[in-house]
């Protein structure tokens, strides 16, 4: 008997898959972007997407169960983050005050997410109102040599940094949703 939860897939035709071909919400099936632009937010989605499919049919203990300690990293606490960072980067290309912090002093992100179902359904609806806000901010400047804010980023790292960071948060997920219930892919 192990207490270690058993690795599966949802796929039947490539079992090393998340979803099955013709279910991937992820793969138009046409022809890849045109342009620069098009290309960093067609990657942008599709992480933004693979992130939420980590996290699609838990319930809120399982979101908000922690990894390893002494880390206070869950799905809900990513979830969290990634609204914060979100925030954050209008910071980064806005001229004013700095917008507040959503969740409080450092790591607030990770340490209030509790299993619970209201703190679920806020932190999906901050984490998908930061993404328009963000979203709608960089859409005012389709020109990726252009620099923003104080520091004079360019949108095209800001556009880059946003897809690592999704990037590195789907490594995680991927870890965190093999602990809970095992279900892995790509």
């Amino acid at each position: 008997m192990s207490d270690r939860t058993a690795r599966w897939s949802q796929a039947t035709t490539y079992p090393d898959m998340w979803v099955d071909p013709d279910d991937d919400p992820r793969d138009s099936g046409g022809a890849s972007p045109e342009g620069e632009l098009a290309t960093l937010q067609d990657y942008l989605t599709n992480y933004r997407m693979t992130f939420r499919m980590k996290c699609e049919g838990l319930d809120a203990e399982q979101l908000a169960r922690r990894s390893v300690p002494p880390s206070t990293m869950s799905l809900l606490g990513l979830v969290r983050h990634l609204a914060e960072v979100e925030r954050d980067w209008r910071n980064w290309i806005g001229e004013g005050d700095p917008l507040p912090k959503l969740y409080g002093a450092r790591d607030a992100d990770f340490d209030g997410a509790v299993a619970e179902r209201a703190e679920v359904d806020a932190a999906y609806a901050d984490l998908a109102r930061e993404q328009a806000a963000t979203d709608a901010a960089l859409a005012e400047h389709p020109d990726l040599s252009e620099r923003l804010g104080k520091d004079g980023i360019a949108v095209r790292e800001l556009m880059v940094h946003r897809i690592e960071e999704y990037a590195r948060h789907c490594g995680h997920a991927d870890l965190l949703r093999e602990c809970i219930d095992g279900r892995v892919g790509q």
